[in-house]
């Protein structure tokens, strides 16, 4: 899920910012064009790490600016089709429950929370299982799996499922391990 990947690029410093400390400017550049973007190899490009090489520059005719290679880290966010993952709940919505898991917001459609027949309570926030009365809300922590992956301009799109053994709220996971001591 998260990886920390070494990557090399060119940068383009401008000459306005030649008097600044050069592995500062780097850093500055290197943040601004990958922080925050998605790569359907890496994923989600968190946070440049730190400059490993700063190549020697190189000015080209009729642009004053400077052009150095530099190998760097970076922290990347890649959720993987079938992964199990945890995380809280942050909305509550008439169709499923939109779940945080790292720095994404995945979606579990009413129909993958549970096999039980589910209600929207509009008041409440939550979610209500017809015949076990198992209430999802706002903060729950809940264990998923990865069904559905996709971007569209560069956003993410996870789904998830909660309908297998040992999935969904952790009340639910604990309750359901006990059912199976008592056996």
């Amino acid at each position: 899920m998260y990886k920390l990947v070494k990557l090399e690029d060119i940068v383009r410093i401008p000459p306005d910012r030649f008097s600044e400390d050069q592995k500062e400017v780097i850093l500055d550049i290197l943040r601004e064009q990958y922080e925050g973007k998605w790569d359907k190899e890496l994923g989600m490009m968190l946070c440049v790490q730190n400059i490993i090489e700063i190549g020697e520059g190189r000015v080209i005719h009729g642009d004053g600016a400077s052009y150095n290679s530099v190998i760097f880290d970076v922290l990347t966010f890649l959720p993987k089709l079938h992964e199990i993952v945890e995380g809280h709940v942050v909305e509550i919505v008439e169709f499923g429950v939109f779940v945080r898991i790292g720095p994404v917001d995945a979606l579990s459609h009413v129909s993958q929370i549970t096999n039980d027949y589910i209600s929207y309570d509009k008041k409440q926030h939550t979610l209500t299982g017809k015949e076990t009365k198992q209430i999802i809300k706002e903060g729950d922590y809940v264990r998923a799996r990865i069904v559905t992956l996709g971007t569209k301009e560069g956003v993410v799109k996870v789904g998830l499922t909660m309908r297998q053994p040992y999935l969904g709220k952790f009340e639910w996971i604990s309750e359901e391990k006990k059912k199976e001591e008592k056996k």
